[in-house]
């Protein structure tokens, strides 16, 4: 059965990777190999959730690289590999052949298999290598159009925003193994030893609430948004944006080994839902206003992981998931065709385009929780959860869902209103419009559209009791029958208010309106609480490096050289002049000796008297 686990992995891996090689030279198959690839990871993942495979390979002494098919992970790859699916069809029909279709094909295939190893790893060391492709494959696909400068440092923003709180993986790592856990799997962590089980989840905390866009991470997903319009569906719906609630949900019972840590997560998605909620609707653009809604959404998610709803927060992921994608394409075929984003100018949208604004219509009235559509019925089951566990926690949770209906609802106003005459004066302000929608839409649009609205089937009470018992938490609370009703209360009075005022003259913009239009401040607030102090830090230690450390090598380097010369003038001025005198007084003592020596006998008899006479003299002189 490990065999399926495999291939599951492995066709997305392989055909991202030679898709992604071929470059250019496959922009003619790209789309088609890509979509049979995704067809086929899709088949593959509905047979794995049928059989729960496991598998598992050697990796480090004593740590294993394991892969498992569960409860949670059978309805995570199913909804990745299907909404991968729907975006890489709508990308066929997206992409001209003037763009690098191999690269941006490639690129999402081995994103999506990124995100199957995340979902289905068991051992943190597996999920930390599919958690960094994950981000270098989002990396370049945000800014895949990066001969464009404001995209590539969007990209940037986002990359180093979440790489940032992904150091928390590593400081979980690590802290595991000082712990006790040396095997590193996902489902020992929670028996670590104090306090390295603190330090342990504070960093798998930090580490989903930095890649799901929470509070104070939250504004690496507007930049996100400079991306192409299949990237944010595909980014910002199941699986990126996702994974950190994912991870939350699967390491629930870690949260409960800790005291602090349950209420902390609950507390952080109820606020991000709420605030994230007011920042969407002060938005102006429509991917800007979905972009800030997904955080918000994300945020119901880590409110039922924190408050022990996983079954809620599973629900809410997979119908957010389907719901989102859709909006996503929508907003992106209106791009393609009007080749804007901003609101005003997008009136008439819907009624030019008639399917793509029903579409859209279904969407945003999911989103906005309206019953009986599927964000109803999920967003109750987190509350029930929420509620069991704090009322405050509840009312935050329930002022969060009513702001919902407010932004979904004043996005569909916009597009629903009757087409101005002067509005084409709006259009093209991002790029040239084609004035018609991609052919390659319909088809995904419309499907993810329907498992929207119909996905909230899951949380109704018989379904959800299976949904419970198939993640293994069947004693989770469910929402009673007056829950039921307030939130469906909330949700329409809301839409219904926005409706109405969404048609008076719009007033002067406010300065907190433009403050929650700037996405709170947050990315200005880590440019002077992160950034800046660590650029000044750099270029402290910079300085340092090059007066101080650069400076001592420098000076210890010129001592070396000034001893050098001088060993080198004692050299020729000392020993080499004494070994030349030596030398030189040896030549002059042996010309000396050749002289006596002439060949003649008489001679040397003559030598020899005169030295026995000298020899003679020294005798007596001496005695």
């Amino acid at each position: 059965m490990s065999v399926l686990l495999w291939l599951l992995i492995s066709v997305p891996l392989g055909a991202g990777a030679a898709l992604g090689l071929g470059g250019r030279a496959t922009d003619r198959s790209a789309p088609l190999l890509a979509v049979a690839a995704a067809l086929a990871t899709l088949g593959l993942a509905v047979a794995c959730a049928v059989t729960r495979p496991e598998a598992s390979a050697p990796l480090f002494t004593g740590i294993r690289a394991g892969l498992a098919v569960d409860g949670l992970s059978a309805v995570m790859v199913v909804t990745v590999a299907a909404v991968a699916l729907a975006v890489l069809a709508y990308s066929a029909g997206e992409f001209g052949r003037d763009e690098n279709r191999g690269r941006f094909f490639g690129l999402t295939l081995l994103f999506a298999a990124a995100m199957l190893v995340t979902v289905t790893a068991t051992t943190l060391p597996l999920l930390l290598m599919a958690w960094e492709v994950m981000g270098a494959t989002s990396w370049a696909l945000i800014g895949y159009w990066w001969r464009q400068p404001d995209r590539a440092r969007a990209a940037d923003v986002a990359f180093l925003t979440t790489r940032t709180a992904d150091f928390g993986l590593y400081l979980a790592a690590g802290a595991a193994l000082a712990g006790g856990v040396g095997s590193l799997r996902l489902d020992a962590l929670p028996q670590a030893t104090s306090p390295w089980l603190h330090v342990v989840t504070a960093g798998a905390v930090a580490a989903a609430l930095g890649k799901s866009a929470q509070l104070p991470f939250s504004f690496w997903l507007s930049k996100a948004m400079q991306g192409p319009s299949p990237v944010s569906a595909l980014l910002h719906s199941a699986t990126m944006v996702a994974a950190g609630a994912y991870l939350l949900l699967r390491l629930h019972p870690l949260l409960a080994a800790t005291p602090w840590a349950g209420p902390l997560v609950a507390w952080t998605g109820a606020l991000t839902a709420l605030a994230l909620g007011i920042v969407a609707i002060a938005q102006q653009d429509l991917k800007q206003l979905l972009a800030a809604s997904t955080s918000a959404q994300i945020g119901f998610m880590v409110l039922a992981a924190g408050s022990g709803g996983v079954a809620g927060g599973l629900t809410q992921l997979v119908a957010h998931a389907a719901t989102k994608s859709a909006l996503f394409l929508a907003a992106g075929a209106w791009l393609t065709a009007l080749g804007t984003r901003h609101l005003p100018a997008l009136r008439g949208a819907a009624r030019r385009y008639r399917l793509t604004g029903a579409a859209f219509a279904v969407g945003s009235l999911t989103l906005a929780g309206l019953p009986p559509l599927s964000l109803w019925a999920a967003k109750d089951e987190v509350l029930a959860a929420a509620h069991a566990e704090s009322s405050a926690l509840y009312a935050v949770g329930l002022a969060a869902a009513a702001v919902a209906a407010v932004y979904s609802v004043k996005a569909l106003w916009y597009v629903t209103r009757p087409l101005p005459p002067s509005a084409e004066r709006g259009y093209d302000s991002e790029r040239h419009g084609t004035r018609r929608v991609p052919r390659a839409v319909p088809v995904p649009l419309w499907t993810l559209t329907a498992l929207a609205a119909v996905l909230g089937v899951l949380a109704l009470p018989g379904p959800a009791s299976w949904i419970k018992r198939l993640v293994g938490a069947p004693a989770e609370p469910s929402p009673t029958v007056w829950e039921l009703v307030l939130s469906a209360g909330v949700a329409l009075a809301a839409a219904a208010w926005t409706w109405w005022y969404s048609s008076r003259p719009a007033p002067a913009p406010r300065a907190a309106v433009g403050w929650a239009k700037g996405w709170l401040g947050l990315e200005r607030a880590a440019h002077l609480l992160v950034a800046r102090p660590v650029l000044a830090l750099a270029r402290a230690l910079a300085v340092f490096d090059d007066r101080v450390v650069d400076g001592t090598v420098r000076q210890t380097a010129a001592a070396g050289l000034a001893t050098a010369r001088l060993a080198r003038r004692l050299d020729d001025g000392g020993i080499d002049a004494a070994v030349g005198a030596v030398a030189t007084g040896t030549r002059r003592l042996g010309r000396w000796a050749r002289r006596p020596q002439t060949g003649l006998l008489h001679q040397y008899y003559a030598q020899a008297a005169v030295g026995f006479c000298v020899l003679t003299l020294i005798v007596l002189l001496v005695r």
